[in-house]
């Protein structure tokens, strides 16, 4: 989570000048494609409105003439499929600023359990902010996986005896 889109220098939550609240996305194109991570964006909002906040403002950032030429060739395909235009902006990365601790894994923070249970695993507020593990947990927690799922991904997490217990109780409390 942090803030980018604009040209104020350092922005914050609270002084955020003309960016954008934003994710970073970092992948590896031989394990997802650009283009499945624009599958996932487009269904995970809807496309067709606009916040009428800059600060909340739908975008699709690019890097390369490949990724945008990709980015608006699925917005091509979504409003042809929809007979509707959609809203979202495509424009092109720039800066990134990280957000402050406290917007990251904003749902694992919140719930007391499960902040306390993941607060030993990591040394440092980049190490939860950084960790994969930490954001599927966060995404759990807001309502995107299961607890099926988590147990069927478990094994992958390559946590200790002592953190697949801990992860089994706090599981048990999950839907």
């Amino acid at each position: 989570m942090g803030y980018t889109g604009g040209t104020a220098p350092s922005p914050t939550y609270r002084s955020i000048g003309d960016h954008a609240e934003s994710v970073w996305i970092e992948f590896d194109p031989a394990i997802i494609t650009y283009e499945q991570l624009l599958k996932e964006f487009w269904e995970a909002h809807n496309p067709e409105d606009q916040s009428p906040s800059r600060q909340y403002r739908n975008m699709v950032h690019f890097q390369t003439e490949t990724q945008r030429a990709a980015a608006e060739a699925s917005r091509t395909a979504i409003e042809e499929r929809s007979g509707v235009p959609v809203a979202t902006d495509i424009v092109p990365a720039t800066r990134f600023y990280v957000a402050e601790d406290y917007h990251q894994k904003y749902y694992l923070r919140s719930d007391r359990r499960w902040s306390v249970a993941v607060a030993h695993v990591y040394d440092s507020a980049d190490g939860l902010r950084d960790s994969t593990l930490a954001a599927r947990l966060n995404g759990c927690l807001a309502g995107y996986c299961t607890r099926d799922q988590l147990r069927q991904e478990q094994a992958s997490y390559g946590l200790t005896d002592e953190g697949n217990q801990a992860l089994e109780r706090l599981v048990r409390t999950t839907r």
